[in-house]
């Protein structure tokens, strides 16, 4: 394990790509349809393996969560062009995201340190128990990354997320299990108070939806439960509110609707899926690796909110751009209708369409309503007139203080990266499936978490055409420190006239 200190970076007109001084620069217009004044950056993590078999140094995929002052960041290390990483990478904070600490999870893969049962792991996931007092990430576990097993573990930290013990098994059925995600009931007056979750589904049996709960801190998991219908999902996201009720806002497996499923037990059993929102998506440019999943959380009130990419306020999905979305419910069942969080212009022109992919919601777990404060942080391409040669890929950012109503003006904290910087996998380029923002309760900041690439050594591609791992890629996790300011830019109505999804049915997604 490493310490990382906080620097703070100068800022001008572009990234500079001096990577032995890691200084990211950046400044932009105050203005909605173009991006503000970025931060400072902070690089919280690097891939630290050699193994000839992955991409390195490659973090993809970062995943976050804060109680009190603490945040625990998550990520892949050394990803592989068909599937997974090198190992399961942690960062952690003890004061708000000032400082870190970081280091690569033990036990976990061949190349963990000791050794793991596993060849390769994939999609982290932390969560908190406050009850027990252990951190948890869960994982993939790759025994084989064509055709299985995959199995699902948690590794737990009993001393603040600093050190972490060997791989629990949350479920080892043989199949091939993917795209896992853990909570935790934290709320003392909850009667299912000290229950964690960890939602998968099972892509051996048609992306079954599955759920697995522990009432021990983690340290042990009961048999998967599914809901009466046996659904067919991707990607879900469970939060609890304080009644103890779970919520799982979820794709389905095609990607054409955001579910909800629920349990009022404990676990015990799960309700059939309600239609939360119908979900429509463009594409992206570049070859660029980005499936359309929810990204939820849930505020004091057990509000739930839930933002995804979407393409229905742009000329009716003929643009080839999309925006982003945001729906809420009190109780899981009944859903607001989307409005859209104005991260740009609405409208375009062919050759200044902006699109919006892989946003990372949070939500301030003590405010609530009208004054609940929300961050999100996302990819974008300035102009999707492009090839994975040519497009250029920013970071951006924005925050709201009223529950979503207004938005602050989009910042971008780091770009333009080339889509060739990225490591290539079988469904692309790629920098996430999904991405994190963290605020420590009551903070008046938040913490975007990102990937951000630099130009591979030799250039000018971290992977070959092909597949063929590199062992010159750039590609580290990075945060910022950025304040609330709210705005008044108001979050839009989104049309209903447009309510047929351009995405082909087709078989179930498998995205680990």
């Amino acid at each position: 394990m490493s310490v990382i200190s906080r620097y703070r970076w100068p800022i001008s007109t572009r990234m500079s790509l001096i990577f032995s001084g890691f200084i990211l620069a950046l400044v932009f217009a105050l203005s909605v349809g173009t991006i503000a004044s970025a931060a400072s950056l902070l690089q919280i993590s690097s891939d630290p393996f050699t193994n000839t078999t992955s991409n390195h140094k490659t973090e993809v995929e970062p995943s976050t969560f804060a109680f009190g002052n603490t945040i625990v960041e998550a990520n892949q290390q050394g990803r592989f062009f068909d599937g997974g990483g090198s190992d399961i990478g942690f960062a952690t904070s003890t004061n708000g995201g000032a400082t870190w600490v970081h280091g690569s999870l033990p036990g976990v893969t061949v190349n963990s340190t000791p050794a793991g049962p596993y060849l390769r792991a994939s999609d982290a996931s932390v969560a908190f128990d406050a009850k027990h007092n252990v951190w948890l990430i869960s994982y993939l576990g790759i025994k084989n990354p064509s055709t299985g097993p995959v199995d699902v573990d948690v590794s737990r930290s009993t001393d603040g997320g600093l050190t972490w013990g060997p791989p629990v098994v949350v479920n080892a059925s043989g199949d091939f299990n993917d795209k896992n995600w853990s909570t935790c009931d934290d709320t003392a007056s909850s009667p299912f108070y000290g229950h964690c979750y960890t939602e998968f589904d099972d892509f051996t049996k048609l992306n079954l939806f599955q759920m697995s709960t522990s009432t021990d801190g983690g340290s042990t998991w009961g048999a998967p439960k599914t809901d009466p219908a046996n659904t067919c999902v991707i990607g879900g996201q469970p939060v609890v509110q304080p009644n103890g009720t779970v919520v799982v806002p979820i794709d389905d497996c095609l990607e054409t609707s955001i579910l909800s499923i629920r349990s009022t037990d404990g676990g015990k059993s799960w309700s059939n899926p309600v239609l939360a929102a119908q979900l429509l998506n463009d594409g992206h440019p570049g070859n660029i690796r980005s499936p359309d999943l929810p990204s939820a959380e849930i505020d004091a009130s057990g509000r739930v909110y839930v933002v995804w990419t979407d393409c229905r306020t742009e000329n009716f999905c003929n643009s080839g751009n999309n925006d982003l979305l945001l729906i809420t419910s009190d109780n899981g069942i009944t859903w607001s209708l989307p409005v859209r969080i104005p991260t740009s212009s609405v409208g375009c022109t062919t050759a200044s369409c902006t699109d919006i992919l892989i946003p990372g919601l949070a939500v301030d777990r003590s405010t609530s309503g009208n004054q609940a404060h929300l961050a999100v942080d996302y990819y974008t391409f300035p102009n999707i007139n492009c090839t994975s040669s040519t497009c250029q890929l920013n970071v951006g950012f924005l925050s709201s203080t009223d529950g979503g109503k207004h938005w602050s003006s989009p910042q971008q904290l780091a770009g333009p990266m080339t889509l060739t910087w990225l490591p290539l996998t079988t469904q692309g380029y790629m920098v996430a499936d999904y991405l994190s923002t963290a605020i420590p309760p009551g903070a008046n900041h938040a913490n975007p978490v990102f990937e951000v690439a630099f130009a591979p050594t030799p250039p000018p591609n971290c992977s070959s055409p092909n597949g063929t791992p590199g062992q010159g890629c750039n590609q580290a996790t990075f945060t910022a420190l950025e304040g609330f300011v709210g705005g008044s830019h108001a979050a839009t109505n989104v049309p209903t006239s447009n309510l047929a999804s351009p995405r082909p049915n087709g078989s179930p997604q498998t995205a680990y």
